[in-house]
């Protein structure tokens, strides 16, 4: 999936105008877009959500509350049951977390939904990316957030004047990555938060397909084309991805292959073959 978009669960109207934006995912909210005060009429609104959406339209995901929160028990207790594709779960602290809400999910019955998380929210969170790989069958994929991780380290900002992320958001989001390979999931970029930014967005997006993210979070309906654009394959990529992939076929079992004057080896052909697994899923 390339577009994750949340949408708070306790807003009819933005859960209906995010279900025709055209993201692969809608990411329903029970945490940071809901008011304490409101949090169990958001659960009840999310389930009514969950029970009569389109289910032929983008993939229905919901992010409980984080687990050292009060409501995160009956977040589940209440949504599993509503059969939502995924669960995020926010505030991770290491693949344990995985772990228990996927054991929690098991006793409630859950099927196949799987499990997203946002994985570098607090300090600690950056020391144990490693770990989530075999953590539960149901991980799906990993995501990183800067600013609860801001809010975490005490930072009054974590752009430069560039407005380039500074170091230690640059390590959460490269951890994320890595971790996500590691453990064999998704690795899913983070938010843009400017929504106006429409330049900004894109060119975060498409560092972000260069590094190897194969998806991005938006936090308005106007980031998802942007981001389905810049995760779509194009036909040159295409072009150029089944010409390595022929190349090794006619060469036969060897182990480097020249194209067009380059010189591609095993790896260049496994990137192929994902680029366009990626560009069947897409469609």
């Amino acid at each position: 999936m390339r577009s994750f978009l949340f949408v708070p669960a306790d807003s009819e109207k933005k859960l209906a105008k995010g279900a025709g934006a055209g993201a692969d995912a809608l990411i329903v909210d029970l945490e940071d877009s809901v008011a304490l005060s409101n949090k169990e009429a958001a659960r009840k609104s999310a389930v009514a959500y969950l029970k009569t959406a389109d289910r032929t339209g983008p993939k229905l995901v919901l992010r409980i509350n984080a687990l050292d929160t009060p409501f995160w028990e009956a977040d589940l207790e209440a949504v599993v049951p509503a059969k939502p594709d995924m669960i995020v779960v926010p505030k991770t602290i290491s693949g344990a977390c995985v772990k228990k809400v996927g054991d929690r999910i098991d006793r409630l019955g859950g099927g196949d939904i799987g499990i997203g998380c946002v994985a570098t929210e607090t300090a600690a969170s950056l020391f144990t990316l490693g770990t989530y790989a075999g953590s539960h069958p149901r991980l799906a994929f990993l995501t990183w957030g800067a600013e609860d991780l801001a809010a975490a380290l005490g930072a009054r900002d974590n752009k430069d004047e560039q407005g380039n992320y500074t170091g230690p958001y640059r390590l959460a989001r490269t951890l994320t990555l890595l971790g996500a390979v590691a453990a064999g999931v998704a690795p899913i970029d983070g938010i843009y938060k400017d929504f106006r930014d429409e330049a900004g967005l894109e060119a975060e997006a498409r560092a972000a397909i260069r590094d190897g993210f194969t998806g991005k979070m938006a936090i308005h309906p106007a980031q998802v084309a942007i981001i389905n654009a810049v995760f779509t394959p194009g036909e040159a990529d295409l072009a150029h991805a089944r010409a390595v992939i022929e190349a090794f076929e006619k060469a036969g079992d060897v182990g480097v292959v020249a194209l067009d004057g380059v010189m591609l080896d095993i790896p260049h052909l496994k990137q192929a073959k994902a680029l366009l697994s990626r560009a069947a899923k897409a469609n």
